[in-house]
C-alpha cells in the first residue's frame, strides 16, 4: 500500500478528540486528528452568541493544560474555542481542518477513511465526533407558512435573526430554557413556550458553592451507567442547569401552550390552544446521533454505537465523547479526559496482544 498508515486517526478535533490526542503524544503514538470545520473550535462558535458553560473554570480543564480563566469564571462559547486553539499550539498536536469524513471502512486489517479530497488509512480509529449530529425538527415544521422564521437552536444566534412579532420556542432542555429566557427578557415581544413546564431546575451556586462542587464532592458525575445509581439517573428526567425555569414561565409576556400537535398554515395547533400570531419559531428539539458512515457498526436501540467504555464491535475502532459512555461526565469538558485515559490503556492492551 503505498499511501500512508497513521497508527491511530482521530474524528473530531474538540474535547473528547483533543484529550485523546494528548494521551496518544504522551504514548510516542504516530496519530492526525481530522475535523471538518475550517478552524478550531468551530462546533463550538456556531452555537448562539449568548453562550456559556455551566461549569466554572475549574472543572473545565482538559488534561495536561489549564484552562486560563479566573476560578469561578463561566467560559462562553469563544473562550472555549480559543481553549481548544491554545491547547492545539501548546502540545503541537497534528490537526487536519476541513477533512470531513464521509466512510470509515476496514479491509485486510486497515481502515480506509473516505473525505472530500481523498482517503486516508489507519491501524486504528478514534471516533470523537460527540453526541450531537443532525439537528432534529418534528414533521408538523412543514406546514408552517413560509412567512414564519423558523431555525433550530443548532443555528440560532440571536434576537437579531427574529422578525417583528410574536414567538414560538420549543423544547425543555437547557439550550430551550435559556433561549426562552433570551427572547423573552427583551420584553417587547409575546412569547409562547411549547414543552415540559415541570421539569425541575438547578442553580449555578448553592450555600456558597457551585453546583459542580456538590457534584464532584457526592460522587454524582461518577456513577457509572452499569450501576443502580447510574441508572436510575439515567432513567430520570434530567434537571435544567442555572436557569430559573419557574421565573421565566412566570413572566407576563411567557405563555406556556403544552406539546405542539401540529399546523396549517399560520395556525399552530397546541394541546392547550390554536395561536396564529406566531412569526418566530426556534425548534430547541434536539438531535440524532448519525453513525451509518461507518461500515459495519452495531447500535443501539438509541442509534448509538454499542460499546463498551469506547470499544466497539469492530476491532480497532474506537469512542470517545459519548452521552454516558461511562459517567454523566463522559461528554464534559472536564469529565472526557478520564474515560481516554482509560481508553488509551485499553488500545496499548490491544497493540499488545496483535504482537504477541
Amino acid at each position: 500500500m503505498s499511501s500512508k498508515v497513521y497508527d491511530y486517526i482521530i474524528i473530531g478535533a474538540a474535547q473528547a478528540g483533543l484529550s485523546m490526542a494528548y494521551h496518544l503524544q504522551k504514548k510516542d503514538k504516530n496519530f492526525l486528528i481530522l475535523d471538518g470545520g475550517k478552524e478550531i473550535g468551530e462546533s463550538w462558535l456556531n452555537r448562539w452568541d449568548s453562550l456559556q458553560l455551566f461549569t466554572t473554570t475549574e472543572y473545565n480543564h482538559l488534561p495536561g493544560f489549564k484552562f486560563k480563566a479566573p476560578k469561578g469564571h463561566y467560559p462562553s462559547k469563544v473562550e472555549v474555542a480559543q481553549y481548544f486553539k491554545d491547547y492545539v499550539n501548546h502540545f503541537s498536536l497534528p490537526v487536519r481542518l476541513n477533512t470531513l469524513i464521509t466512510s470509515v471502512g476496514k479491509k485486510d486489517g486497515v481502515f480506509y477513511l473516505e473525505h472530500n479530497t481523498g482517503t486516508l488509512h489507519a491501524a486504528q480509529v478514534i471516533v470523537a465526533t460527540g453526541p450531537f449530529h443532525t439537528p432534529y425538527t418534528p414533521p408538523c415544521h412543514r406546514n408552517i407558512a413560509e412567512s414564519v422564521v423558523q431555525m433550530h437552536s443548532n443555528y440560532y444566534k440571536g434576537l437579531h435573526q427574529l422578525q417583528d412579532g410574536d414567538a414560538l420556542v420549543v423544547g425543555a432542555g437547557d439550550s430551550g430554557y435559556q433561549i426562552l429566557d433570551e427572547i423573552s427578557a427583551s420584553g417587547n415581544r409575546k412569547v409562547f413556550f411549547s414543552g415540559d413546564t415541570t421539569v425541575k431546575s438547578i442553580p449555578q451556586q448553592f450555600l456558597g458553592k457551585t453546583i459542580w462542587w456538590w457534584f464532584t464532592k457526592t460522587g454524582f458525575l461518577s456513577f457509572n451507567k452499569y450501576s443502580w445509581m447510574g441508572k436510575k439517573i439515567i432513567s430520570s428526567r434530567q434537571p435544567v442547569i442555572g436557569t430559573d425555569v419557574k421565573e421565566i414561565l412566570s413572566r407576563e409576556n411567557v405563555e406556556a401552550v403544552g406539546r405542539t400537535k401540529n399546523a396549517v398554515e399560520n395556525e399552530i395547533i397546541f394541546e392547550s390552544k390554536k395561536v396564529k400570531t406566531i412569526k418566530n419559531v426556534v425548534w430547541a428539539t434536539g438531535y440524532r446521533p448519525n453513525f451509518s458512515w461507518i461500515e459495519g457498526l452495531e447500535l443501539d436501540e438509541d442509534h448509538y454505537p454499542k460499546n463498551y467504555r469506547g470499544v466497539s464491535n469492530i476491532e480497532g475502532l474506537y469512542f470517545i465523547g459519548l452521552p454516558w459512555m461511562y459517567t454523566r461526565g463522559s461528554a464534559t469538558l472536564g469529565g472526557v479526559s478520564k474515560d481516554a485515559a482509560y481508553l488509551v490503556e485499553r488500545l496499548l492492551e490491544a497493540e499488545n496482544e496483535v504482537l504477541v
